[in-house]
């Protein structure tokens, strides 16, 4: 799951890796008998989780092999997703809008083509005993930050949005993306997290009594915007786009299986990383199966609206070019069609 302090180092795998994967992977399709599949390798943003089971799922179930794709699910390194698929060494990323659009400001030729959850489950933490109910409670108590000027901007609209003074919060530098300890020893009074992982960690996992305060409830004063997507290059969009069309099929019915069986994901995803939690997917994937999408039968759309808002408040803050070109960011047109 791509944590607060992850973010300052998301967005990656190794060059290398990708390279040595996807020669691996062509090695052993020049081996099949019968048409060789197509050799295609998609980065993590993070760590296996519940974000990324319907990809697992698809893999385990055959949809990629089914579509002429022979898949490497490569985890990240040190070098950046979106970077690697703009220098064609991957397909396709996950990632966030947040490190797409800068990316694209810096020369990074990478599309958005399918969210992989249709609203933000981002939220501010806290143990309930602060008292931190709402956003302008926030003043005069320490967020525990990772030193994105993002997260700078979001918060202090929040707490001023909700009539606070955003002077009053104290930004405290996250040690580690451990909030249990963060917030039991006093090292921070909140922090941002993903309900679909931390919030449930802290809570069923570790027993702690935490609230929250949903980014997505508070939408007249910030913006939604997609945090996980999966990106590929423009290259492939022009280049190869039923490749695009292929992949994202077969990702999307790993995705309505997720949505449908959140039971069959954990399975997946178990294999895959057995070393996490198998309560901890359990309940993140019950949780997540009905946010994926609010349209089961149209699993990763986009909006222009969410996007350009996005933009806006990016733009609003100095943290995007005036004349980026929102509309070049992002396609939903290879998405699956009934």
């Amino acid at each position: 799951m791509i944590t607060p302090v992850s973010r300052a180092r998301l967005l990656a795998a190794t060059a290398s890796v990708a390279l040595l994967a996807a020669c691996s992977t062509a090695d052993a399709s020049d081996q099949q008998s019968g048409p060789a599949l197509r050799a295609v390798s998609v980065v993590l943003d993070w760590s296996p989780n519940t974000n990324h089971s319907g990809l697992y799922l698809a893999q385990e179930r055959g949809y990629f092999a089914d579509a002429g794709i022979d898949l490497t699910i490569l985890e990240p390194g040190d070098t950046s997703g979106l970077q690697l698929v703009a220098a064609g060494k991957a397909d396709f990323a996950y990632s966030v809008a947040e490190g797409l659009v800068p990316a694209r400001q810096q020369g990074a030729d990478v599309v958005s083509v399918a969210t992989v959850i249709q609203h933000n489950t981002s939220s501010l933490v806290s143990l309930t005993s602060s008292g931190i109910t709402r956003p302008r409670d926030l003043a005069g108590h320490a967020y525990g930050s990772y030193g994105s000027e993002l997260e700078e901007a979001l918060l202090r609209t929040l707490v001023a949005c909700d009539g606070g003074d955003p002077d009053a919060v104290t930004f405290a530098p996250l040690a580690s993306d451990d909030f249990r300890i963060g917030l039991t020893e006093h090292q921070f009074d909140t922090a941002w997290v993903f309900d679909a992982w931390e919030t449930i960690q802290l809570r069923e996992i570790d027993g702690l009594d935490v609230s929250t305060i949903p980014f997505i409830d508070h939408t007249d004063c910030i913006p939604d915007w997609y945090t996980p997507l999966v990106a590929t290059s423009q290259q492939h969009l022009d280049d190869d786009p039923d490749l695009v069309r292929d992949f994202l099929g077969a990702l999307t019915h790993g995705y309505e299986d997720a949505i449908a069986d959140p039971a069959a994901a954990v399975d997946a995803l178990h294999a895959a990383a057995p070393e996490v939690d198998e309560q901890l997917l359990t309940l993140s994937a019950q949780w997540l199966a009905p946010r994926y999408t609010d349209d089961p039968e149209h699993w990763g759309v986009q909006e222009a609206k969410v996007w350009d808002d996005f933009v806006a408040f990016l733009q609003d803050h100095d943290l995007a070019d005036a004349d980026f070109d929102t509309a070049a960011a992002w396609t939903d047109d290879y998405l699956p069609v009934d």
